[in-house]
């Protein structure tokens, strides 16, 4: 933890399609602060940036567009089929994905906000739990979370169940979770859990 305490940091991940953008925006009606990690993978690799020169030379110009941007389809084929390569540029971009999160936080905080959430996938694999009051994962029925995949990011079940596959199983975010939330339903439902375990937080962080 590196802020003061009366802020609140909460960790937000969970399976893929298991529904982390509907918690999030149920998050944000209660009056939190969402940093998107996945924003800010996209910014850290941006042309010009020192991720991306890492990238280029550990895997090659082949992930480099002609115009100089990062080819975002191959790298992604790549790390989501060969473990090896995932562990490759996850170990080179999270330095800068976890600095950059940071320095987003403080920024909130600097304005004032009392509970800040940090949207990442990776969060525990990135070490970003370590800056975590509370942290809450969403998890799903492995179809629920394919065809939630194939649906979001038009991709085959061949692609999806590859991306699925490279990821943890929901019984790794339960353990290492406060609050573990299974999305089955619909997305009132899920809405519902979120806001609830909101009140949840709350009531914790004004007992500190």
């Amino acid at each position: 933890m590196f802020t003061e305490n009366d802020v609140c940091i909460i960790g937000l991940t969970g399976m893929s399609g298991a529904g982390k953008t509907t918690a999030c925006e149920a998050f944000s009606k209660c009056g939190v602060d969402i940093i998107n990690c996945d924003l800010v993978a996209r910014t850290v690799v941006l042309k010009g940036k020192p991720a991306l020169k890492e990238l280029k030379n550990y895997f090659g110009s082949e992930i480099i567009l002609p115009d100089g941007t990062l080819d975002r389809k191959k790298i992604g084929n790549l790390i989501f089929s060969d473990e090896s390569a995932r562990l490759a540029f996850n170990n080179i971009i999270y330095p800068f994905i976890s600095y950059e999160m940071i320095m987003n936080a403080v920024e909130y905080i600097k304005m004032g906000s009392e509970y800040i959430l940090l949207d990442a996938p990776t969060l525990f694999e990135s070490g970003t739990d370590s800056f975590c009051d509370v942290i809450v994962s969403v998890v799903a029925e492995k179809e629920d979370s394919l065809k939630r995949i194939m649906q979001r990011d038009n991709l085959s079940r061949e692609e999806a169940e590859n991306r699925l596959s490279s990821q943890h199983a929901a019984d790794f975010y339960c353990e290492k979770s406060d609050y573990c939330v299974f999305n089955n339903g619909t997305r009132e439902e899920l809405k519902s859990k979120i806001k609830d375990i909101f009140c949840a937080i709350g009531d914790k962080n004004e007992k500190k």
